[in-house]
């Protein structure tokens, strides 16, 4: 069995984006009441960890949004984005969420611990540099990813975002540069309306984008598909050290945002394929960092199947996932693929 870190903290919780609001404190707190059992206490790692530091933030976010987020700790209601909303302790829930990424770039690149999982709000992938967005303050992964490179020693970064919605703020974060390399599948057109196969990355960076915009409706079998036949052989080739996810949840069957067909199988099946990317090019460093996910049920089964998967424990798949037996009942139609594969066929051998 491996070591996965798993990375909470009830502060996580404080984070209170208004009422109703779909990204709130109980799609943590289903997560958390389950890892609470004994059996989950003993097979994981739960290390202690501190908040990001400003300058770590600042890393890839302006000085200018920083201090704008820090402005509205201890204030009742602040609104930074139409969708994204603060209350008393979301400065210091957001920091630490930062934080909990950077401890476990650390601790995988180090060997502490194979792989890992922070289980943290706000999420992160839309934060912009120089703004919050679509209920992110700050881009967790994209600081932990920036820590890993200047930090720690990592010179490629693979970098796999299957959220129903385009990461446009780690792309952007990252747009310019070969030493990480972008993978992001979803809803398209759809928020925030970035994400376009077109988008490939400028200068040395070009090429490291890799977009793969779907129809809504899609399953398990179409993102697995994808992952293996675009993904891997891309993977293969880039070699990354150092393997991170943002892993979002809202692509199953019934979140209330969006109109995939995910299910639990098919996390798993995710988390599968890239445990073994990992094994095979990185001596199994792989980070995942929760982003989506609005349906309390189908988020809490998902993040248990790829905890599962992570800690060679195994979910118990009917199909292994990484292996292509998934396509033996005949190969499933993904509109737009053609196109995807098309333009990345002009910078990797696929």
């Amino acid at each position: 069995m491996k070591k996965t870190a798993v990375f909470i903290n009830k502060l996580f919780l404080d984070h209170q984006p208004g009422f109703q609001h779909v990204e709130s404190p109980e799609r943590l707190a289903v997560i958390y009441e389950q890892l609470a059992r004994p059996e989950f206490q003993a097979r994981y790692l739960f290390p202690k960890f501190s908040a990001a530091t400003p300058e770590m933030l600042q890393r890839i976010h302006t000085p200018a949004h920083v201090a704008r987020v820090a402005a509205t700790a201890g204030r009742p209601f602040a609104s930074l984005d139409p969708d994204t909303q603060t209350s008393p302790q979301s400065y210091e829930a957001a920091r630490l969420a930062a934080g909990a990424v950077i401890k476990g770039v650390e601790m995988v690149m180090a060997g502490a611990c194979d792989n890992g999982f922070a289980l943290v709000r706000p999420p992160g992938h839309h934060a912009e540099a120089d703004r919050a967005m679509g209920f992110c303050l700050f881009n967790n992964i994209a600081v932990g990813a920036r820590h890993a490179l200047d930090a720690l020693g990592a010179t490629r970064i693979l970098l796999v975002d299957w959220d129903l919605h385009h990461g446009n703020g780690t792309q952007h974060s990252f747009y310019d540069t070969d030493r990480v390399l972008y993978f992001s599948t979803h809803q398209y057109p759809y928020y925030p309306g970035t994400g376009g196969v077109d988008e490939v990355g400028v200068g040395r960076g070009k090429g490291f984008t890799i977009n793969v915009p779907l129809r809504g409706g899609l399953n398990d079998r179409a993102y697995l598909r994808i992952f293996n036949e675009i993904l891997a052989p891309v993977a293969r080739q880039y070699r990354p050290d150092l393997i991170m996810v943002s892993a979002g949840f809202d692509i199953f069957v019934g979140d209330p945002l969006g109109s995939m067909a995910v299910t639990t199988q098919g996390f798993a099946g995710l988390a599968r394929i890239l445990t073994k990317l990992a094994e095979e090019l990185c001596d199994g460093r792989l980070f995942m960092v929760l982003e989506g996910g609005y349906n309390l049920e189908g988020q809490k089964d998902g993040v248990l199947a790829v905890l599962a998967e992570l800690s060679g424990h195994g979910y118990g798949l009917p199909v292994n996932g990484a292996d292509n037996k998934f396509l033996s009942q005949g190969e499933i139609q993904i509109p737009g693929l053609n196109q995807t594969r098309d333009i990345a066929k002009k910078y990797w051998n696929i």
